[in-house]
């Protein structure tokens, strides 16, 4: 998918630091497999990320296993520990989930029981074999093996949240990097997050988005939260300046207030509504920019400063009673025209002067209306 979105260096780019990092503590501690299994049995050891999936194949699994009753060291683990006093895993999900399932006794992958994989790569004692076949002495070792754990704990109530965004980003090291809303994903297990896969799931949004799979790196999700964390007025009367879209991101979807059963209604309320309208005026191209080069031409790529200013706008002309009418598309087209407009969806798309100004001229082009 990501062939399909327009890549905005300034935000790829987007990386930020803060005084929270000062605030972490860390030290080590050697757990048990045997300890990690019941405290994640307990709900004391969080996994990382609504939805989480699972990565490794059957082959790497097994590998896994095989090199603990071979006695082989094992790469440590980080953890963070989290307000409610449990263990959230910041990197090492895969190893820890991979012993957890072989002495369960089922591959979370496919639901079926887990036995190593019968291959040369295996020592011959234990290829092929589950858990329950192992000797005794085989099932105590794996349980005995210890992980070394770096566990982090912030110092400090305030803005705690972003600290482990921030911590995730420099230590996940996992086979891929996580992306921004996989990471969000991972610190920020909310209300905002489970209504984010709900609306994730809206046909209209689907149908615009381009992609009617759910995006396995959550930048579809990140989009919607795009969309509620702009159409604010915090935004609106911010003066002159940058803002780091990943902050402002972590800082919106973190807020207390933004977590709450009246506001989650209102967010889910005002998507739907927005989107619904947004495919109702423009149709499938709505989100695309057309061609640098030809401005007649549509280049049929999600384009996320589009996506912003018309979602926002949208949103501001049903809020000032706007009905749906006719469709809006020609206004669309002559709006990314405009060298105005097209100077702020492309040159420092993160200074507020650009938002605002991009939001303003969707709002007059396309609903004679004002920002």
């Amino acid at each position: 998918m990501s062939e399909q979105i327009e890549q905005i260096k300034e935000e790829t780019e987007d990386f930020y630091t803060n005084d929270d990092l000062y605030n972490i503590n860390s030290w080590g501690a050697d757990l048990s497999f045997r300890e990690l299994i019941t405290m994640y049995d307990e709900q004391e050891l969080v996994k990382p990320e609504l939805q989480r999936k699972y990565v490794w194949d059957k082959t790497e699994a097994s590998r896994f296993i095989d090199s603990l009753l071979l006695g082989l060291p094992v790469p440590s683990i980080f953890l963070a520990n989290t307000k409610d006093s449990r263990k959230l895993i910041i990197d090492g999900y895969q190893r820890v989930m991979t012993v957890y399932d072989y002495i369960k006794g089922i591959w979370s992958k496919d639901k079926l029981v887990f036995k190593l994989v019968n291959s040369n790569r295996i020592n011959t004692k234990w290829k092929g074999k589950a858990f329950s076949e192992l000797t005794d002495t085989e099932q105590r070792k794996i349980k005995a093996t210890t992980i070394h754990a770096i566990i982090f704990e912030q110092t400090s109530t305030e803005n705690e949240d972003t600290s482990l965004y921030q911590i995730f980003e420099r230590i996940n090291t996992s086979g891929r990097s996580l992306m921004p809303q996989e990471i969000r994903n991972c610190v920020y297990q909310g209300k905002i997050n489970t209504l984010l896969f709900e609306l994730n799931k809206n046909e209209d949004w689907r149908f615009l988005f381009g992609e009617l799979n759910e995006d396995d790196r959550m930048r579809d999700l990140e989009f919607i939260l795009r969309f509620l964390a702009l159409d604010t007025d915090e935004i609106k009367i911010l003066e002159k300046g940058n803002i780091s879209l990943k902050k402002h991101l972590n800082e919106f979807m973190g807020a207390k207030s933004h977590n709450t059963d009246t506001s989650i209604k209102e967010f889910g309320e005002r998507f739907e509504q927005v989107i619904k309208l947004v495919n109702q005026c423009f149709g499938e191209n709505a989100f695309y920019n057309v061609q640098t080069s030809d401005l007649t031409t549509i280049r049929k790529r999600f384009y996320p400063t589009v996506f912003d200013s018309i979602m926002v706008a949208c949103s501001i002309a049903l809020r000032n009673g706007y009905k749906y009418k006719e469709p809006l598309e020609d206004k669309r087209l002559n709006l990314l025209k405009n060298p105005s407009y097209r100077q702020y969806i492309t040159q420092g798309t993160m200074q507020v002067e650009h938002i605002q100004g991009r939001i303003k001229f969707a709002l007059r082009h396309l609903f004679d209306m004002e920002y």
